[in-house]
Formats: structure tokens, sequence, C-alpha cells
């Protein structure tokens, strides 16, 4: 069998390409099956890459960590037969055999690493030395397989590839620059590279952006961009057009090429062609260009975000969108409460699940109306990857600074036969996006500052805790917490701030109970809201009058208990009783803010 470094000091290593698209597997089954049920079937694959002139193979395993991941039964036999297979194949060229490794799903109960290192067990034990963990999206669980591969394998090989968008973003909104730096830094990954979603021309200018990277550099594009049809989905990029293309890659200073979906012998015979007929000097990857446009400066933030950071207690509010399309009404009681003082409007993204004017369009034309500072909530539910960075890049443009990133309520069960709820993030991968569009050729000049939600009222708060902590370790800078309706919920958020520290902004919720029936509803109905039974029983036999007038009591009294661990409120508009909300502004500033300052 080939050894992989030796060979990179002479020339490029040229991979094999996509098994999964070329073997046409029975509908229903699963390609890795087929090292059981059809042996013959992945051999002639493998020979047939192989007599296209490929260096190194990857054994029919790609979905193993998932199955893994899941306790399907019988996965170790598809790995010990798919070893297997590939050493048989490559025997009569002494190519080099990769044990191939997809992505592994990333859960608390079942974290990455855990199925990373069961199916690196299989294959360690069969007696492999080379590795590729291929098309991922993030680097969760990489690096301690990697270190455990390397403890017990310490001449193993072991590249890394991470399938990236033509923008340089992975479906989960990772940066190639950031995942190729931190393989580095992990000291146990030998080589890292980029393969599937894009083109090969999509690729030379990621590689290019990318710059010198240190470690050898891997390509393996698709063969062009998919056609879909009812039935099958095909790949029309040519051999002729791929094979020039990587070249080009090559040339670029790329140790590593290959191909992935829609990639057949003949691209990579083409391929092998056009590496033969290369020089050998090939110059090391190229330093990323160095733009000499001078940029227009752009406000990087905004009063509230100077107020909040200069350690001023600020004030934000919470006003629901429109079930409508009619924005007047809206505009106008927002303008209300600017007048009265608040530091920043939020506004909820269709919450519970049902549909209302889109918060980010309502935020972009109350900053251009009225000037005030907005954060619209973002949820992940209903929205991809593309429609995500669309809308970012719109916010930013428009002036706003801030988002609050949520993972969103799901469509109710009853509905969910008609229509599909869509997760491509949690709020924490999706603040990470948002953080990472910022900084040198990135899309963003300057990045924008993303809250969370913290619920006070969990059941186990200890578990709510520890996700904020995660939260503010994947770029949150803060969080906007439910209602403090009791008194567990201030001694939580005390243990908050204590756990936290200053460096998390807290803006404890305050929503006024304006009724023993509202008081009923939300701790019954609504998700995340505990209302404490002495309050409940306070509103019994109120009038609205009355029941208002209580409810700003209570309020008042729960933000002077919040006060001391929080950096400013967060309030919430009861059934768009704008009026409401202008006094209780009024008694915070004089009764709560002004004895808390400095």
């Amino acid at each position: 069998m080939k050894d992989v470094r030796e060979l990179l000091k002479k020339r490029p290593l040229l991979f094999d390409g996509g098994m999964g698209t070329y073997y046409k597997a029975k509908p229903g089954q699963e390609c890795e099956q087929a090292n059981l049920t059809d042996p013959e079937g992945i051999l002639t694959v493998h020979r047939a890459y192989l007599a296209a002139g490929a260096d190194a193979i990857k054994t029919n395993t790609f979905g193993l960590p998932r199955m893994a991941a899941a306790q399907n039964p019988g996965w170790e036999a598809l790995a010990q037969a798919g070893w297997k297979l590939g050493v048989q194949a490559a025997a009569q060229t002494d190519a080099a055999v990769f044990a191939d490794l997809g992505p592994a799903p990333d859960t608390e109960a079942a974290p990455a690493a855990q199925a990373y290192i069961a199916t690196a067990q299989q294959f360690i034990a069969l007696g492999a030395k080379n590795f590729l963990f291929e098309t991922l999206s993030t680097d969760a669980g990489i690096a301690d397989a990697a270190k455990y591969i390397k403890q017990n394998v310490p001449d193993a090989f072991i590249l890394v590839s991470f399938a990236v968008l033509p923008d340089g973003y992975t479906r989960e909104g990772r940066h190639c620059a950031e995942l190729v730096r931190r393989m580095k830094e992990c000291g146990a990954v030998d080589a890292v590279g980029l393969n599937c979603v894009s083109a090969p021309g999509a690729m030379r200018t990621l590689v290019q952006r990318l710059g010198a990277v240190s470690l050898p550099l891997s390509v393996m594009p698709n063969a062009g961009y998919p056609v879909v049809t009812r039935t099958r989905v095909q790949y029309q990029g040519k051999p002729e057009y791929f094979a020039r293309e990587l070249a080009r890659i090559a040339a670029d200073g790329v140790s590593i090429l290959g191909g992935c979906c829609g990639t057949t012998p003949e691209h990579i015979a083409a391929l092998r062609g056009a590496l033969d007929a290369m020089p050998e000097a090939r110059p090391a990857a190229p330093a990323a260009p160095v733009s000499t446009t001078v940029k227009p400066e752009v406000e990087k933030d905004d009063p509230f975000l100077r107020k909040l950071n200069a350690g001023k207690k600020v004030i934000a509010i919470e006003l629901d969108s429109p079930k409508d399309a009619d924005l007047t009404g809206y505009l106008d009681g927002a303008r209300r409460l600017r007048d009265a003082g608040v530091d920043l409007l939020t506004i909820a993204d269709c919450p519970i699940a049902r549909a209302r004017m889109d918060s980010s369009l309502v935020a972009c034309r109350v900053h251009r109306e009225l000037g005030m500072n907005v954060l619209p909530h973002m949820t992940c539910r209903d929205r991809n990857l593309n429609a995500t960075k669309a809308l970012l890049l719109g916010l930013y443009a428009e002036g706003v600074r801030e988002v609050l990133a949520i993972t969103g309520d799901p469509i109710p069960t009853a509905e969910r036969d008609e229509v599909k709820n869509v997760y491509q993030f949690n709020s924490r991968k999706l603040a990470q996006y948002i953080v990472s569009l910022a900084g040198e050729g990135r899309e963003m000049p300057s990045p924008m500052t993303v809250f969370g939600a913290l619920n006070l009222n969990a059941r186990n708060f200890d578990v709510e805790l520890r996700r904020a902590a995660e939260k503010l370790e994947n770029g949150m800078s803060g969080f906007l917490t439910q209602p403090v309706l009791s008194a567990q919920a201030v001694e939580n958020l005390k243990k908050t701030r204590e756990t936290l520290g200053e460096k998390a902004k807290i803006l404890a919720g305050i929503m006024p109970v304006v009724s023993q029936r509202n008081a009923i509803f939300m701790e019954n109905e609504i998700n995340g809201i505990h209302v404490e039974q002495e309050i409940i029983d306070r509103f019994a036999g109120l009038d609205r009058a009355a029941g208002e007038e209580l409810g700003l009591e209570v309020s008042v009294q729960a933000a002077l208990a919040a006060a001391p661990y929080a950096d400013g409120f967060y309030l919430m508009t009861p059934f768009n009783r704008v009026a409401l909300m202008e006094r209780l502004i009024a008694r915070l500033k004089t009764e709560v803010l002004s004895e808390n300052a400095d």
C-alpha cells in the first residue's frame, strides 16, 4: 500500500470519485449495505477508479458514523466488509486505502466524537492507517477522534474535509477558513480540505481566498451542480472541464485532489492525465489577494449598544408585529414607546409558530422611519442557510446591528402532516454563523451583536444555564429572559449573574399581568412562563382598571428585585396595551433606574 506522506513529497495524491452517486444502489437501500449484499458491485466500482489512475480509494463506509450514532444493528459488519473490499481492490495496484467516515450527528445524548471514535475503532482493529473524515459541516468531535486515532496508530494519516458552499460557509454556517485553522490547531490532523456541494470553479476561488495553508490541502468537488428530476439527480459537468479546473487548482499548490458527487472514473482518468502532464515543481498554495480598495467607514454599533456597554441600564420593549398588512397602528405605538424613553424595540418572529408580519421587515421600517434601535427576533424555524444569510445582509444594510437568535416554536403537531418545519440551525449555531459573517474578506464590515433567550423558569435550570454558557462561547453577547414573576425566577437570575459573570449582558424580562384570567393563561399555556400562585390570587375579582394598577405594581416590584443582577429590562407588551407600557416605563425610570444608577 502506498505511503501517503512519501507520495505527497513527489506529486499530488489523486483520490477516486463519488461512490454513492456512481454505484447504483437498489431503491430504498443505502449504498453501504452493498458491502454485504453486492460485494462484486462495490469491487467493480473500486477497480474502475483504480484503473482510471487513482492513487487512493475511499472505503464504501461513508454513512457509518451516522449508523453508529443511531445504533443501527450490523454497522460493524458493514465496516469490516467495506475495509476488506477496499484492500482487496487495491492489492493489485498498491493504492492507498482510506477508511471513509462521513458526518455524525452531534447531540448532548450522543456527541459526534462518540460515533467517530466507535467507527475508528473498527478500522484500527482491521489495520487501517489512513482515515478520511469528509463532507463535514462542523468540526464537532473531530479533534477528539483524531487524537484517539493518533494515540492508537501514531503513524496514521488523517485527512479532514469540509463541505462548503461557494460563499465558503458550510450548511451549519461555519466558514471554511475558521475550520481549516481549527484543524491546524488540533495538532492531530495531517491534511485538511474541501469537498462536495461546490463545483470545480467555485472550489478554486475558495482555495485562493484561503491563502497559504500550513497543512496539505485537499480539494474534491462535485462534477458541477446537479439537475434534479422526479426520479434522479444528474451531474452534467464534463470530465474535460473537471480535469482542467482541478489541474489549475493543483498548479496553485493543492496537493490532494479527487472527486465527490457525480464524478465518474472518466472524470478521474481525465484528471490523471492532466496531473501527469504538469511539471513536477509546484508552488505553495497561494496567499490570499490583498485588496487595496479603501472601504467607507460604517457605523459599527448604535446608541443602545453604546449605553449597554458603558454599564448603564437599558430598557428594551417588545411589541408584536401586526397579524395583517397594516402597519399604521404599529408605527404609532412604536413612536409612543420611543418618546417614552425606551432604548430598543424588539420584534418577535411569528411567536407560537403563527404568521405575523415579518419581524425583520418591520424592524427595518421602524429603524428607517422612527430612528429607533431595533432587535428583530430571528428563529431557526423555516429558514435555510441561504434565506438566513440574505436576511442578515439586508438587516445590516438597513443599519440594524443586533438580532435575537432563537430556535423558534415548532408548528403544532396537528399541522405537521401538511406543513413541515425547517430547522437548519439551532440558536447556538445560528449565533456562531451570524458572528462569522464579519471579518477580513467576509460579508460584513463589522459583526452584528447577537442576543439569546434565557428561561429563568426552566424546570432544570442548571441545564438552561449550561446552554447559556455554550451560547456565549458561540458568539452571543447576552440574553433576554422570560418574565420574572416568582421568587425562584429572581434566584435563578442571581445564579445566572454569578455563573456567567459580567461578560453576559442580561435584560430581565418584565411582563405586566393584567387580570387573573391572564395570569392563569400564562401559567398554563405559555411555554417558559411561571406565575407564582400568590400573584394569581391577588388578581381575583379585579376589573380592568384595578388589574392594570396591580399589574404595574407587581412589575415594578419584580424590576426592583431583578435590578441588582441585570443590565436592564426587557418589557413585554400585553395585548398591545401601549398606554400601560408608557406608564410602566415612567415608573421604572423614577423608581428603579434612578435608584440603581451608578
